[in-house]
């Protein structure tokens, strides 16, 4: 089988080494372009000695040229950039015919006004929303496959998302209720110079940011009141844990009046049997970081406050993994007619 030449965009930071790690040894992936204007005309082996002695490793960092990309022959690109940067290139390689899985904030939304709104500008391709797939794949497989823009969910959303979704479509929440407390380690920041970063700022310390209107709630809202059928706005409180990675989140809501709690369990088995990123842990299960880091896994477990009336949801995945580099890899799968999980399958 005639392997696929893929790009990454934005290669140098760490979603870009996730990016990296997965796609080198992807059975079905030829790596023909990873860019970044700082480690331009170096080899990746150099920049990342974890990938020395790796087919393709010795291929060299170039600037992000969408000439230079398409040059290459890349079918696929991967924009591991920050927002408002990623849209630029984007509109680029779309127009010289390469399809783009966008792991910035730039395509997630549907609404250029409520990007405006919580990314404090306006949205640098608004003509190209309508177009763009949010690429959650237990979600919106059908049209991951025939897309060619699709844009990655974010970290945390994917974490609240997977677990509501199905219990909001089925109606078993009072959506005004819902509250999402989630903890994610030091590389959901980025891999940049932040004195709030530095190690002993985070080390031995938590620390909630973000509130009360973290930038993730647009994409979070937007998708539960698709979901809900109705406008949905929830409480979320992110917490910076002193670990390199993962994510663990704890959501609350009411059952509506008159529901069983043992539907919760029953919606999130149809929703998610034989989805194998998916691991339900059933009813008393509480999800664990350590499981799921350096996979794509998402791991779900809930259970029911019977003196509150509510159910408690608790999953865990890698922000790096499920939550960006690994989930963007799973939704590239689906668009080339792949099986799930090609060059993912690790544990």
């Amino acid at each position: 089988m005639e392997r696929i030449k893929t790009a990454i965009v934005g290669a140098s930071g760490y979603t870009g080494m996730e990016l990296l790690r997965l796609l080198l040894v992807h059975p079905s992936v030829e790596l023909v372009a990873a860019t970044s204007r700082q480690e331009a005309g170096k080899s990746l082996a150099s920049v990342f000695p974890r990938f020395r002695g790796a087919a393709g490793a010795e291929l060299h960092f170039i600037e992000p040229d969408p000439d230079a990309i398409a040059a290459t022959g890349a079918v696929v690109a991967f924009l591991a950039l920050p927002h408002g940067v990623a849209a630029e290139i984007a509109r680029a390689l779309l127009e010289r015919g390469v399809k783009v899985i966008d792991l910035s904030a730039d395509f997630r939304l549907r609404d250029a006004g409520v990007y405006e709104e919580f990314y404090g500008h306006a949205h640098p391709a608004p003509d190209l929303l309508d177009e763009a797939v949010y690429g959650l794949p237990e979600v919106r497989a059908e049209e991951i496959k025939g897309a060619r823009l699709i844009a990655a969910p974010g970290c945390y959303p994917t974490s609240i998302l997977l677990p509501l979704l199905p219990l909001l479509r089925a109606g078993l929440l009072d959506a005004s209720t819902i509250v999402a407390n989630s903890m994610s380690g030091v590389s959901g920041a980025g891999r940049k110079a932040d004195l709030t970063l530095l190690f002993c700022e985070c080390n031995e310390s938590v620390r909630a940011y973000g509130v009360p209107k973290h930038r993730h709630l647009s994409e979070i809202e937007q998708e539960l009141s698709i979901a809900a059928g109705e406008k949905v706005k929830i409480t979320f409180i992110p917490h910076l844990i002193p670990v390199n990675s993962g994510i663990v989140t704890t959501t609350t809501a009411r059952l509506r009046e008159g529901v069983d709690a043992a539907e919760v369990g029953a919606r999130l088995e149809a929703a998610y049997a034989g989805e194998p990123f998916v691991r339900l842990l059933g009813r008393g299960g509480c999800a664990d970081t350590k499981n799921v880091t350096r996979t794509n896994f998402i791991d779900i477990g809930w259970q029911f406050d019977a003196r509150t009336g509510r159910v408690i949801l608790m999953s865990a995945e890698d922000n790096l993994g499920k939550g960006a580099g690994g989930q963007a890899v799973q939704a590239f799968n689906l668009l080339f007619g792949l099986d799930a999980t090609a060059g993912l399958q690790n544990f």
